[in-house]
């Protein structure tokens, strides 16, 4: 375990913007925790970098989690029960777990980041959240020096949010995820309800998928829609999909016709940032280097040289533009550090 000063960050966030980090740790496993000098300083969590604005360098520590591994715990009558390492690349993961033939996260295909980082942000799509697969974490406790096991229940886990989020923990760096265990179901069922995934399954006469087929799909669709950011820097979905309560839903509706809307369990409405954003004319528009993908307008990109402030600065024009149409707030997703 060797402690890096002053260093880059560039290449640990997928929007490429420039930071460096006083001291860096790569953290590779879960024992390292318990030793490493944290200091009075800041420190921060690091996982794949997928859903981080650096707005420029930190000064504190920056624990990079990679912690690896991946494996069938348990099973029961009912499910398989896998642990997989923070470090633990989402995607990969989720490939391996359909290869083992242990289906059920299948939706969540090709989602960038790790595995530790996706219930802090209970990352969803295609009409799953990884809370509705989640059994278990076990956390490091900065403050009470000690690990820490946390069930589903314990994560309160809602739209993009999480126990760790509410807490301020994913800012604080107070916790630090090591492993989380999933509940896969074995009673499966395929999730199909969006219509992007049907289309692509019909492309392909597909009447009956297998969980595979319904990977590839998500695949074939999320690589048509959004960019790759090993070519094209980016955090992917940047805001937050606005929920409304349903007179203002229906009023939008009745000055909008076309416009998305989800009815909520609680009855409210969620509805479509990427539409909001194209209506209000930011699809493929850019401000400096910064601008919204040409082929997703919830998707803000990079295209060469950017700073946090030219983020900051495309993020509140398009919140601007948005607000002034719709009368709606959009709130961004990823962490600014």
């Amino acid at each position: 375990m060797n402690e890096i000063a002053a260093a880059d960050l560039t290449h640990c966030n997928t929007l490429a913007l420039p930071g460096r980090a006083a001291r860096y740790i790569r953290i590779v496993s879960a024992g390292e925790l318990a030793t490493v000098q944290i200091g009075d300083g800041k420190r921060f969590i690091l996982g794949g970098g997928s859903n981080l604005v650096l707005t420029g360098d930190f000064d504190g520590l920056v624990l990079h989690m990679a912690i690896p591994g991946k494996h069938l715990i348990k099973e029961d009558t009912d499910a398989f029960y896998i642990e997989a390492g923070a470090g633990e690349n989402w995607h990969d993961f989720v490939q391996w777990t359909l290869q083992q033939g242990w289906p059920g996260l299948e939706n969540l295909s090709l989602i960038p980041g790790t595995v530790g980082a996706a219930p802090i942000q209970n990352i969803g799509a295609y009409g799953l959240e990884v809370g509705e697969c989640f059994h278990a974490l076990t956390a490091w406790d900065f403050d009470q020096q000690a690990f820490l096991t946390l069930n589903r229940e314990q994560c309160r886990f809602g739209y993009r949010d999480s126990l760790f989020k509410q807490e301020g923990w994913h800012l604080s760096g107070r916790m630090a995820i090591t492993s989380v265990v999933f509940r896969l179901p074995k009673a499966w069922t395929p999730n199909i309800r969006y219509a992007d995934v049907t289309q692509e399954l019909a492309v392909h006469s597909i009447a009956s998928p297998t969980p595979q087929d319904i990977a590839r799909a998500i695949i074939a669709v999320r690589q048509r829609k959004l960019p790759d950011p090993s070519i094209t820097p980016n955090a992917g979905s940047f805001f937050h999909n606005p929920v409304v309560d349903l007179a203002r839903a229906d009023a939008l509706a009745a000055d909008y016709p076309t416009l998305p809307r989800y009815p909520q369990p609680d009855g409210q409405v969620k509805l479509a940032a990427g539409w909001l954003i194209e209506q209000a004319g930011w699809k493929g528009k850019s401000l400096g280097p910064v601008g919204m993908y040409e082929k997703q307008a919830l998707v803000l990109v990079n295209h060469g040289g950017a700073t946090g402030a030219d983020v900051k600065r495309t993020m509140v024009a398009v919140q601007s533009d948005v607000k002034a149409k719709f009368a709606v707030d959009l709130t961004p997703e990823p962490i600014f550090l």
